[in-house]
């Protein structure tokens, strides 16, 4: 089993990527990106599928050619069944049917979801993999959840974001502050020049462990507007520390609910994941916590964080290698719970 060369296929959202997992070693984990969204200030779906079509057979060319292997010592072949856009789901799910056929391989499902906390048993995604149960911190444009992880296969949702999620949240007060999209990496960046203590806004004050981040976008904005009217000049002026105080709020919203329940569960293995994941502020407080408060934390590699199909072939590995098979029956779903 440890020989089985397994190909994964990631077309959740914008990003088309295709990748050769060998055991638990990636030999190759390529993706096309699709620019044409930053024209618009978001994905459009229709506009997402287009591209995957004309993505899909080159991206999945150039991973096996990168991974040195002939096509036919594919042993099985993994695909994102979903959660994300139907359309570009709907893409990578023909495609991974079509070349399974034609090869005579077993057919893997994988849930998108999971198969961002599972990238951390990649063998080169942390210096050790996190040991059983953990917490991990799954954080992306369209997701926000505190996961407990008792085992690869058995997860809980403890945790998740009631309105936006934290990703979506940065996109949004991007738009607000006049940046381009995707606006998570350049609050990021700008934010390095800023005072994170600057400015103050909302923070949601929700009981359990569920997240909420539509009050700091309202907060932003009815700041913005009002010191905008007094100085047409006042977001030029102050982007870095809007940037950094944003960012900082948000960061320490995230944190919060997942310190209160490493404290609540008894669960000093904390991880996070995510497109999120890749914020410098965010990894930096998930450092501060492994002094503070005795945290073993499990940080993956920046290729790991965004959507990835390494991910994919990760989790399809661990199928395999348990029998968990799929048929041509198998449809994309928008919606796919842990």
């Amino acid at each position: 089993m440890s020989d089985s060369i397994i190909l994964g296929i990631e077309s959740s959202c914008d990003d088309t990527s295709a990748a050769i997992i060998k055991g638990n070693c990636i030999l190759s984990n390529i993706a096309a990106t699709q620019d044409i969204h930053n024209e618009y200030g978001g994905v459009v779906p229709e506009l997402a599928s287009r591209a995957h079509q004309q993505n899909i057979i080159p991206v999945v060319e150039r991973s096996i050619l990168k991974a040195n292997i002939q096509q036919n010592a594919i042993s099985a072949i993994g695909f994102t069944r979903g959660p994300g856009l139907l359309g570009s789901l709907l893409v990578g799910t023909s495609f991974a049917k079509s070349l399974a056929m034609s090869l005579n391989v077993p057919l893997i499902e994988v849930n998108h979801l999971q198969a961002h906390i599972l990238a951390h048993f990649i063998d080169d995604a942390n210096p050790m993999p996190p040991k059983f149960p953990f917490l991990c911190l799954t954080v992306s444009g369209g997701h926000t959840m505190i996961v407990l992880v008792k085992d690869y296969f058995d997860m809980e949702v403890v945790g998740k974001t009631i309105d936006d999620a934290a990703g979506e949240a940065f996109d949004k007060i991007g738009k607000i502050l006049n940046l381009d999209y995707p606006a998570g990496p350049i609050i990021d960046r700008l934010a390095k020049e800023g005072n994170p203590d600057t400015f103050k806004f909302n923070k949601p004050r929700l009981e359990n462990y569920d997240y909420s981040f539509s009050g700091i976008k309202t907060s932003v904005l009815y700041f913005i507007q009002k010191e905008v009217q007094k100085n047409p000049q006042f977001i030029k002026e102050n982007l870095n520390d809007l940037c950094a105080s944003i960012q900082k709020c948000i960061v320490e919203i995230l944190m919060n609910k997942l310190e209160k329940a490493s404290k609540d569960l008894g669960i000093n293995e904390v991880a996070i994941a995510g497109g999120v994941s890749a914020n410098s502020a965010l990894r930096a407080a998930m450092e501060n916590n492994n002094k503070k408060m005795n945290w073993n934390i499990y940080i993956p590699k920046f290729e790991y964080t965004t959507d990835n199909a390494a991910m994919i072939a990760m989790v399809a590995k661990l199928k395999f290698e348990r029998g968990e098979f799929t048929d041509i029956r198998s449809t994309a779903t928008s919606k796919y719970d842990l």
